[in-house]
């Protein structure tokens, strides 16, 4: 999903401003994004808390207590832990990982980064990402958060999304143009 400024809209964009709002009032930005990112990188490790999360089967007090425990052991800041549980409370956990990535769009935009998001046919090694990550800065003069995800469909080559604009130089869709340009003639 790309993070833009879409993402700040609904439930999750609602809940993600206004932490980021009490965080960046009490300084502790820094803080709680490096909580919902250890946060989001469990959830992203977990089917299980994922299928948690977005469970109406489990109870309110189910939820609170186990979204507790979990900022326990993590050990999570206490502004973290407090929006965790007035989360669970208002029965909003299903939109945790929205919540999270719209707290990242808003992190990243206060620090003047752009969010890029790029999708290629294999994993891009370190050297690959920093490469791209640094062609996306020159192109649009800022600091690039990059995230990079894997879609097999794509055959070859990468889709990159910054912001609102994509720039698609993947096999798969070449391949359709010509299939497209053939059917013409």
């Amino acid at each position: 999903m790309s993070r833009d400024l879409a993402s700040l809209s609904g439930v999750a964009g609602r809940y993600a401003a206004a932490l980021f709002g009490l965080a960046r009032d009490e300084g502790a930005l820094e803080a709680v994004a490096a909580d919902l990112g250890t946060l989001g990188a469990a959830i992203d490790g977990s089917d299980d808390l994922r299928e948690f999360l977005k469970s109406p089967v489990y109870g309110r007090d189910d939820q609170a207590n186990a979204i507790a425990a979990i900022a326990k052991k993590a050990d999570l800041n206490g502004l973290t832990s407090n929006f965790l549980a007035l989360v669970a409370k208002n029965r909003r956990l299903f939109a945790l990982e929205d919540m999270i990535k719209a707290f990242d769009a808003l992190a990243a935009l206060h620090r003047g980064e752009v969010f890029a998001e790029a999708v290629s046919a294999t994993e891009l090694n370190n050297d690959q990402t920093k490469a791209l990550r640094h062609e996306i800065e020159a192109m649009v003069g800022k600091a690039v958060k990059l995230e990079t995800r894997v879609d097999p469909e794509l055959l070859g080559g990468l889709v990159v999304k910054i912001g609102s604009k994509m720039i698609d130089a993947s096999l798969k869709t070449k391949l359709n143009r010509l299939k497209t340009v053939m059917k013409e003639a």
